[in-house]
């Protein structure tokens, strides 16, 4: 086995090579506006730091979000690229779901909230009860709408660094790690669990849309 797990959901740009037991190879870049610049580059690096080529993948991890359309998309349409080219399945995960197990990694047990911030003084997140049992599906919000369902539990992500004040216990990773999720995706194939589609998981209309009202102008 060796999955290639990419995530653009968020601002970290992230790529990793998991052999079934671990990670092998992984890059981390934080850049929000160059996720289409850096994703490839990545994958190249992370292929050539584990002395393999990209025909040896045998299956694509990807998070699907929550996160901002322009980012995540760059994500999707690459692992389903390479999916498709190579002839081998395309899983997806939720992008929290990976933030989550990075936690359980870090040693938080649960509950515990994930959140990433979702521009728009909004967060997306979702609250676990452990680093492997989300409770409900993934929300946006006002950080200050949820205060109360949030008050006293440990959160992870930058969306919980960002606004202290509801998220009073916030603690690392701050980013999302591809290799946390490859990690995951590892876990849930060995178990025979299923996957999301990799299709967006979006949660409200993208920033750039089709003007209302405007005028057509036809010739004469």
């Amino acid at each position: 086995m060796l999955l290639l797990a990419v995530d653009t959901a968020t601002p970290a740009v992230t790529v990793a090579l998991h052999d079934g037991e671990s990670v092998v190879a992984e890059s981390n870049q934080v850049d929000a506006r160059r996720h289409g610049e850096l994703l490839l580059p990545s994958v190249d690096k992370v292929l050539a730091e584990a002395g393999v080529t990209l025909e040896a993948v045998t299956g694509v991890v990807v998070g699907v979000g929550p996160g901002p359309y322009t980012g995540l998309r760059v994500g999707l349409v690459t692992a389903s690229t390479f999916a498709a080219v190579l002839g081998v399945p395309v899983h997806g995960l939720c992008t929290l779901d990976g933030l989550a197990h990075a936690a359980g990694a870090a040693g938080i047990e649960g509950p515990f909230i994930v959140a990433t911030d979702a521009r728009r003084k909004e967060v997306y997140w979702a609250r676990y009860e452990d680093p492997r049992t989300r409770v409900g599906e993934p929300a946006v919000d006002r950080p200050a709408d949820i205060a109360e369902q949030v008050a006293g539990m440990p959160a992870v992500g930058q969306g919980a660094l960002l606004y202290p004040e509801v998220f009073q216990d916030a603690r690392a990773p701050e980013h999302q790690s591809a290799g946390a999720l490859a990690s995951l995706a590892a876990e849930r194939l060995a178990a025979g669990l299923e996957f999301l589609p990799a299709t967006p998981l979006y949660l409200r209309r993208p920033d750039a849309q089709v003007p209302k009202n405007y005028k057509v102008v036809t010739p004469q």
